[in-house]
């Protein structure tokens, strides 16, 4: 199991080392430790080989490789976004009606017809507004935040219409 271990790190090192185009080529006896070598068990000759063939490859990688993405194959599934609700762009709207506040439970109606509820957060604004423009912001796992103005806190709010 050990030696796997080290022909893991072994690797590791030599892919941060090909992404790393700037540095030259090191030498495995100077990348790992001697007794993790020894671990592995590597007669000289093949050390070598084992060098050779990295410098080699280090040699032929381009200077910032990245690895393109393979391409999808027809007919598969579109993979999940890794942060749900990221990929939704903020909705500008106006709330319909006056807001001097907000809680737990306030619903926003807006004039596209949408209807938000106040998921956490409480405000009390210092003068009441009269169908102010508002954005819907969307964060991270499908939340959503309503803001009001710029200036001031968010509410929390998820989509009842």
């Amino acid at each position: 199991m050990r030696r796997w271990q080290v022909l893991a790190g072994v690797g590791m090192v030599w892919l941060a080392a090909a992404a790393s185009a700037q540095a030259p080529y090191v030498a495995i006896e100077q990348r790992v430790d001697p007794q993790q070598l020894a671990d592995v068990g590597l007669t000289p000759a093949q050390l070598q080989t084992l060098n050779r063939l990295l410098r080699e490859a280090d040699a032929r990688a381009p200077a910032a490789a990245t690895p393109a993405a393979p391409a999808p194959l027809p007919g598969a599934p579109t993979p999940a976004p890794m942060f749900p609700g990221l990929d939704d762009g903020p909705i500008h709207a106006s709330v319909t009606g006056e807001v001097s506040g907000w809680q737990p439970g306030t619903v926003f109606t807006l004039d596209n017809g949408q209807q938000w509820q106040v998921l956490k957060g409480e405000m009390k604004l210092k003068a009441t507004r009269a169908n102010p423009a508002i954005v819907v912001v969307p964060g991270i796992a499908g939340r959503w935040f309503l803001q009001v103005d710029e200036d001031l806190p968010k509410a929390r709010v998820f989509r009842i219409r």
